[in-house]
């Protein structure tokens, strides 16, 4: 039997990926520096603020790249915030693969193999895609240990470090996270308990809230704070 801080949740991360640039969609920007917020990308970084308004947050956690700061931006502004940036949350290092539009690189014989069996790719000069997951969960586990039970965070970051953040929350194997999906400007959330993490929203375009206090039991039917709640329960957010 588990005691003592299993009564309460733990940490609650908010996963929210950059807006629009210039890049995003043709072109696999990766680390390329200098790619910037499009209007319609700065507009919804604007929007991402007001969507979270109602959320506390008590740090705001970027990837160092332009986009993600950018993004960031207005959430910070907001609240009078210190943007931290965290070299684990960059995109992932695609090498040869950076600046090549995504129609040329569907030819390449490793397109399928991402597509297929992602925890088998090493990118030419580049990085793994299992590195990249084992980065962005290590930081993710440190900034909980950090911020401790009750923590509420936002991490700003890029599609695929997103997906492989999401599919270590899910159990899943990294070969499953092309099933995942992560939009510009979108919110995922995810609450970590002692015993498991609960994904409470995926890919999420709304309004944003949670329990006033995020180690709320909800109901009653969540007994320690990592039971999951049989029969589904009256909901979380």
């Amino acid at each position: 039997m588990i005691h003592g801080c299993d009564t309460c949740w733990v940490t609650t991360l908010l996963l929210a990926r950059h807006g629009l640039t210039r890049l995003t969609g043709p072109v696999l920007a990766g680390r390329t520096p200098g790619v910037h917020l499009t209007e319609e990308g700065r507009a919804q970084a604007e929007a991402l603020a007001v969507r979270l308004a109602g959320v506390r947050l008590d740090a705001v956690v970027s990837s160092p790249l332009e986009r993600c700061r950018e993004t960031a931006g207005p959430l910070v502004w907001q609240r009078g915030l210190e943007l931290v940036t965290d070299e684990r949350f960059v995109e992932c290092g695609y090498g040869a693969w950076t600046g090549r539009p995504l129609k040329e690189l569907a030819e390449d014989p490793l397109w399928p193999v991402v597509q297929a069996h992602p925890s088998a790719v090493t990118f030419p000069g580049g990085e793994s895609l299992a590195e990249v997951q084992h980065r962005a969960v290590a930081a993710v586990r440190e900034w909980n240990r950090r911020l401790g039970e009750k923590g509420v965070y936002l991490v700003c970051s890029h599609g695929d470090v997103i997906k492989a953040i999401v599919a270590d929350a899910l159990g899943l194997h990294l070969d499953q996270f092309q099933r995942i999906t992560a939009d510009p400007a979108a919110v995922t959330v995810i609450r970590y308990a002692r015993l498991r993490p609960f994904l409470l929203k995926l890919n999420d375009m709304g309004e944003l809230r949670l329990p006033k206090d995020s180690e709320e039991k909800d109901g009653g039917e969540n007994l320690t704070g990592s039971d999951a709640a049989v029969g589904g329960g009256p909901g979380t957010t």
